[in-house]
Parts: structure tokens; C-alpha cells; sequence
């Protein structure tokens, strides 16, 4: 354990000037953040100062190779004030599984979950109660030492910032199944939580949007025939009353609200494979009347609802199901992030 973690309180805080009740996602950030450098071959004591801005050497590795890697996790506060995190040691492996492939030194898990629990105790103020909102948790790593030599860095950086965000919603999305370009190939890093990642993403997602869409489904890298992932998130197909979503693998990230969809609707009997899902089954289904959902899943939105997708220059569009599966998922997991409800995983960790 890392104990008594140094604190370094900031002179004013900025709350009073926050409009809780028209928050967007990740604009806001709190009066603090957690700071812990590596140096000399070792990590040192994670502290707590006041949010601000960092000084980076322009040779810094972080801006030439593109070390970085984060999490995203939320804090949130049941009716009484008590507040819980949802499944933080999975954020805290997948981490450090992200860093061992982007040769990062691996952190401390109680450098990680103390400081945490010590930087949400400070700022649980900061965690806002209306409905659907929650505390956004912001972990990231990258590399702070410098050289334009083309090797790892010797220093890093760890950070959790901190987000009060609103409920995020959406609405349905309309998505293009992707032909062209690949979100990450076999033997790449698609499967970290790797900041190169996204970036990639942003051009095809930018020719999708001309086109009318909110979203890409991405396919495999080699013939673009089988579906991965929908944008930034986990996608689930449900072909009749079967529940289908793609196998990890080195070009798909092992989401954590993947893993709870999966085990919540065994729990709720429905039947479930996880497998490889072809772009001509989608369609076929979609044409025959037997695709009935699909949604992404992630962390932020949780379940985000698909209302159709294109392909071929054809449309196709979902049915509206008044008892969705996606619905009933994202409540069951919403109802025990808030502790509205029993939690028969294990999943909810109370900062006491």
C-alpha cells in the first residue's frame, strides 16, 4: 500500500463556478490531479497537486513516438452520497497490459488504486447527482523523457484527471460499415488502449460523418469481411434472440462494459455467442428480418443503440423493439454502478 499519499490542496477551488446541471462530456476537470513520475528505473510516490498545466522538453518521446496510453472509468454517487467505482482492477490490468506493449514500465497496483481512492475521496465533492451524471476518471501514462532517437523513453508520466460529466446520450446512431481503412492490424497494438489508436480513427470516421453517419464499424484488416468494433466501442449484434459480439484479439480491445454485457445476460438467460461475425451475415439478416439490435458499448455512453447501417451504398434499417436487449443491459448495469441495485458480480468498489 502507498500510505499517506502527499497532498497538495489548491488555494481556491473552482466548483462554484460549474453549472452541474448542463455539464458536457470532459470539459469540466477538478480542482486536483494525481502525479507520480518515472525516473532512475523506478516509479516514484504517487502525490496529489492541483490541476495544471505540464512542461514538456520539445524532444519529449511522447510528441516523436507516441508512448501514451489511458483508461476511462467513472466515479459514481448513490442517493444517500456514498460513492462507487465499477471494476477499477480491470482498468488497472488493461492498463498495464497496454503499457507492457508499448514498452512502458508497468505501475504499481497501489500506486494506482490508492491513489485513486485518495484522489476521488478529495474530489468527491466534484462527483455530480443528477440523473445519469457521474464523476469521468481520466488515467494516463506517456513518455516524458526526451531524445529524438528511436527507442523508449527513460521517463514517464502518470496521471488521473478528473471529469464531472452529464448524462450521455446520444440518441441512435447510423453507421458505415468500414471497407476501406483499418482501425489496427494483427500483431498491432489494437487491442491497447493505445492514444495512436484513436487518432487513426478520425479520418475515416470524418468521411463517414460526410456521408450522413455517426459512426464506423470496423472490419478485419485483411478483407474487411468480418465486423470488429463500432467507432470507439465493444458492438454486440442480436440476430433473433441470439446476443453476438466478436472474439478479442490482437485488433480489438477487451472493454469492460463488453465483458459485463456478456455476463449480465447470461445471468438474464439470453443466449450469447462470441465469435466471428461476418459483414454478408449482417446483411443477410438485416434483409430477411432476423437482425433485430445492434449497439456499441463502452464506457462512457455504456450502450449506445444502432439504428442502421450502410454498406455498398445500400441502407439498412433496425426495427424499434420496445423491450430491447440493449435497453434492459444498460439498465441492469446502470442500476449497479448507482447502487440501485444488488450486485451479484462483485463489481461495485466503495470509496469510503
Amino acid at each position: 500500500m502507498v500510505n499517506n499519499i502527499a497532498i497538495e490542496k489548491a488555494k481556491t477551488s473552482k466548483i462554484h463556478e460549474v453549472d452541474f446541471d448542463n455539464l458536457s462530456f470532459g470539459s469540466v476537470y477538478t480542482d486536483h490531479m494525481l502525479v507520480c513520475d518515472y525516473k532512475n528505473g523506478e516509479w516514484e510516490a504517487p502525490k496529489i497537486v492541483p490541476y495544471q498545466p505540464i512542461t514538456l522538453d520539445p524532444s519529449a518521446k511522447i510528441f516523436h513516438y507516441g508512448q501514451s496510453i489511458f483508461e476511462g472509468m467513472k466515479a459514481y454517487k448513490d442517493d444517500d452520497g456514498k460513492v462507487f467505482l465499477f471494476r477499477p482492477l480491470e482498468n488497472f490490468k488493461r492498463l498495464n497490459k497496454s503499457a507492457e506493449r508499448l514498452a512502458i514500465p508497468q505501475l504499481p497496483e497501489s500506486f494506482f488504486m490508492d491513489g485513486l481512492h485518495a484522489l476521488i475521496q478529495l474530489e468527491s465533492d466534484w462527483i455530480p447527482t443528477n440523473a445519469g451524471s457521474s464523476l469521468y476518471i481520466r488515467p494516463f501514462i506517456f513518455a516524458s523523457g526526451t531524445g529524438f532517437h528511436a527507442s523508449p523513453a527513460n521517463e514517464y508520466k502518470f496521471i488521473i484527471a478528473c471529469a464531472p460529466s452529464g448524462s450521455y446520450f446520444s440518441g441512435k446512431v447510423k453507421v458505415l460499415i468500414e471497407e476501406t481503412y483499418s482501425r489496427a492490424a494483427n500483431g498491432g497494438v489494437g487491442y491497447a488502449k493505445a492514444g495512436g489508436n484513436y487518432a487513426g480513427q478520425f479520418y475515416p470516421t470524418k468521411l463517414a460523418a460526410d456521408k450522413g453517419y455517426q459512426q464506423v464499424i470496423w472490419t478485419d484488416d485483411n478483407a474487411h469481411e468480418y465486423i470488429e468494433e463500432a467507432g470507439a466501442m465493444n458492438v454486440f449484434v442480436r440476430i433473433n434472440d441470439t446476443l453476438m459480439t466478436a472474439p478479442t484479439n490482437d485488433r480489438i480491445l477487451d472493454g469492460i462494459t463488453r465483458k459485463s454485457i456478456l455476463d449480465i445476460a447470461k445471468d438474464e438467460g439470453i443466449k450469447t455467442e462470441v465469435r466471428k461475425i461476418s459483414v454478408h451475415e449482417l446483411v443477410e439478416a438485416a434483409k430477411n428480418g432476423s437482425l433485430k439490435e445492434m449497439f456499441g458499448a463502452g464506457t462512457a455512453a455504456v450502450v449506445s443503440p444502432i439504428s442502421g447501417f450502410g454498406y455498398h451504398g445500400e441502407e439498412y434499417e433496425l426495427p424499434e423493439l420496445k423491450d430491447s436487449y440493449a435497453s434492459m443491459l444498460k439498465k441492469r448495469i446502470t442500476d449497479i454502478q448507482y447502487n440501485r441495485a444488488e450486485d451479484k458480480f462483485g463489481w461495485r468498489y466503495p470509496v469510503e
